[in-house]
């Protein structure tokens, strides 16, 4: 009796010294880290930077090299932005999950449109919540004509270029049929490396006509899923459980942050460090950025 009372103390101690040690080397639980994707993507400005692969880079190595691990998931919270951040984030995402044979488990909270739907593509599943917002599968691009209002208030417009469509959709000048056509033809060149990943990346669980589900629209959770741009709903931690276990570990993999950080990420001057003149000489750009990204996001009710 004694023996065994002494054998239940001792198990009891060691579970209490096991939830201190890092999830990775707790034995008999499975793993599963978690890397969350947010913000609008590539609009990099020194104040607000965007969502890029330089940016995700490590963090994505850091979750598909964590010990143990079952599979990575990837909570996608994105309007879009950069067709080229988007692919790039994409494609590591898929070399990672090939190098480490670890599946990828996508999970979209508000938004994943556009190139956040890209992103999310990377996922062997899309799970998401049935009021998320995904898809806007198509190609966007925007300005304004200034040339009256400069008219109005006195000011010349001066540009001299060496070749001739060097100033091409200059804001300041009147549009171009010529310049609309040729932005128009580089769109829908764009337009179809989008379509062909969602194709390669869905098969043949898409459902619907190219006329529906690649016109830039988008749908929330159950009408995706009936589309078979998404795989289910459901929620990051019931989803986990349910697959699994009760136990299973979820450590949020995170860009490392604190004093430690700030001095090994440090740049010496001239290599992208702004001073505070600098900073406030950005401020007009910035407010504009914020301005941006606020309307990207509003687009989806956000």
């Amino acid at each position: 009796m004694a023996e065994q009372l002494n054998d239940r103390e001792g198990s009891g101690l060691a579970d209490k010294l096991m939830q201190y040690l890092p999830a990775r080397f707790r034995p008999g639980a499975a793993v599963v880290p978690v890397v969350r994707l947010s913000g609008v993507i590539g609009a990099v400005t020194p104040l607000r930077p965007g969502m890029t692969l330089a940016g995700v880079a490590r963090v994505l190595e850091r979750a598909f090299s964590y010990r143990n691990a079952k599979a990575v998931a990837l909570l996608i919270n994105s309007p879009g932005g950069s067709p080229v951040q988007s692919r790039q984030i994409y494609l590591r995402i898929k070399q990672l999950a090939a190098e480490k044979k670890l599946p990828v488990l996508v999970f979209v909270e508000d938004v994943a449109a556009s190139g956040g739907y890209m992103i999310a593509c990377a996922g062997d599943e899309i799970i998401c919540d049935p009021s998320s917002i995904l898809g806007s599968i198509g190609v966007v691009g925007g300005s304004f004509g200034f040339q009256e209002a400069i008219k109005r208030l006195g000011v010349e417009r001066r540009l001299y270029t060496a070749g001739a469509h060097k100033a091409m959709l200059d804001p300041f000048l009147p549009e171009n049929p010529d310049d609309v056509a040729k932005l128009k033809a580089i769109q829908r060149e764009i337009h179809q490396i989008f379509i062909a990943l969602v194709k390669e990346s869905r098969g043949a669980r898409l459902r619907g006509t190219e006329d529906t589900l690649f016109t830039g629209e988008y749908w929330a959770g159950e009408s995706a899923i009936a589309l078979g741009l998404a795989d289910g709903i459901g929620d990051l931690r019931s989803t986990l459980r349910a697959r699994y276990g009760e136990k299973v570990l979820t450590p949020v993999i995170a860009q490392p942050t604190g004093l430690l950080s700030g001095l090994l990420g440090r740049k010496s001057p001239g290599a992208g460090q702004l001073s505070a003149v600098e900073s406030m000489a950005g401020l007009p750009d910035e407010l504009i950025s914020a301005v941006e990204t606020r309307a990207i996001w509003a687009k989806f009710g956000f």
